[in-house]
């Protein structure tokens, strides 16, 4: 059973945006901080911080789309 949820969390962690870790390098926090937040909030709040986490995960695709897409001035 203890694999079982193991493996079901190295997945769901290795799946997600890393939105969490993200907001935890920036403000230096650790990201299973900032994931109970998130899940007791959207508990609390009727999932409204779903909709900022899916936010967020989107920005941070978006800006990694264009960074991907940008090529450097020295290459021709």
């Amino acid at each position: 059973m203890k694999q079982l949820s193991n493996d079901l969390k190295f997945m769901v962690e290795s799946n997600t945006f890393g939105v969490c870790e993200r907001l935890g390098e920036k403000l230096q926090m650790p990201a299973k901080d900032i994931r109970m937040f998130f899940i007791y909030a959207s508990c609390i709040t009727v999932a409204s911080p779903v909709v900022v986490y899916l936010t967020l995960a989107f920005i941070m695709k978006l800006r990694a789309y264009v960074r991907a897409r940008r090529s450097p001035v020295w290459d021709f």
